[in-house]
């Protein structure tokens, strides 16, 4: 006993020493891992990869283990389109233009892109898409035809077909979604949930097939205000956040949280940081209580589940996701970096 005494000592102030799960971060490390001529609003962690896409027709991944880039740039005859939304399956990568024409790509033979979808009128503009599962997937884009624009795919993003009017709420005039960090969308199991540049929420529980719509407390008096990015942590615990970026200073009525899976919305944080922000997620692990949101207006945190918010970095990104409970990746203007919260 007298031999296992001290080992069991050693063992308790190791123990005792450890940090404790879930503590609030303090800082963040920032750590450039890209850098190139390219507006990126669209990252995706594939696996042990990063994949993403922007301006320039400019598309790749970033090896997360040794950092190595591989890019492409896609050409559409004399038209070079601008990337803003990135998915991906178990198998595929796919990736969609804003403008017209709006070009979906998917992974195709010999590791070139496939053309699998195109449509062409002046008012297209895609905005984001996300995949329930392996086989089926959604692209949300502005209103046309008095409807948003949906695309919906069963066959693991071989077709896309373009949902009628007739089967969707009606859109109110100039409605759409920020194409401003490809985060307007947020899927759990079978449910979706669309935010707009109009502060409304479009809610499906049966992937895409039927739709009702929610209403929220941000400000969408103006065409650049509204909602820019949506996040769940679980079906019922979501957030919203966005702002005015013409007056991204602004931090009145531009964040807001449910707690009944967007039936109901209030605002949070109201009037105090963070100010516009372009991209808000949920630490994963933090039990809904870590959320941190990014723009060009720097970085901020919250471990309280948004009741409060510390400006973390003052470093410019659109879009941000996590890898695990401590390291995330953003991406903006012309770079992609690696973020560890400590």
């Amino acid at each position: 006993m007298r031999f296992l005494l001290p080992f069991l000592i050693v063992i308790l102030f190791v123990s005792c020493s450890e940090k404790p799960k879930n503590e609030p971060f303090t800082s963040v490390e920032v750590d450039i891992i890209y850098e190139d001529s390219v507006s990126i609003r669209a990252i995706e962690i594939m696996g042990n990869s990063l994949g993403y896409a922007g301006s320039n027709g400019v598309f790749g991944s970033v090896d997360i283990t040794t950092g190595k880039v591989r890019e492409s740039i896609e050409k559409y005859h004399t038209t070079i389109p601008e990337f803003r939304s990135i998915a991906h399956t178990s198998t595929d990568f796919f990736m969609l233009s804003v403008a017209n024409p709006a070009l979906l790509y998917k992974t195709g033979e010999n590791g070139r892109m496939q053309l699998v979808y195109k449509e062409e009128d002046e008012s297209v503009f895609y905005d984001a898409m996300t995949f329930w599962n392996d086989t089926e997937g959604i692209a949300v884009g502005d209103i046309m035809n008095g409807c948003l624009s949906i695309l919906i795919t069963r066959d693991g993003g071989n077709t896309w077909k373009k949902m009628p009017c007739a089967q969707l709420p009606e859109g109110v005039e100039g409605e759409g979604a920020f194409a401003a960090s490809n985060s307007n969308i947020k899927v759990l199991g079978g449910k979706t949930w669309i935010a707009t540049n109009k502060s409304r929420i479009y809610f499906s529980s049966d992937k895409g097939k039927s739709w009702q719509v929610y209403k929220t407390p941000v400000k969408s008096s103006v065409e650049t205000q509204g909602i820019f990015s949506i996040d769940f942590y679980d079906e019922n615990l979501g957030v919203v956040i966005g702002g005015d970026f013409q007056d991204p200073d602004t931090s009145t009525g531009n964040k807001a949280i449910t707690i009944n899976g967007g039936k109901t919305w209030q605002l949070m944080a109201d009037g105090q940081n963070p100010q516009y922000k372009s991209c808000i997620q949920f630490v994963p692990g933090s039990n809904g209580n870590g959320l941190v949101a990014i723009g060009f207006t720097g970085l901020s945190y919250s471990s309280d589940r948004g009741v409060s918010w510390k400006q973390l970095s003052d470093e410019s990104f659109y879009t941000l996701r996590f890898l695990n409970d401590s390291v995330a990746y953003a991406a903006g203007k012309n770079r992609i970096a690696k973020l560890v919260f400590k």
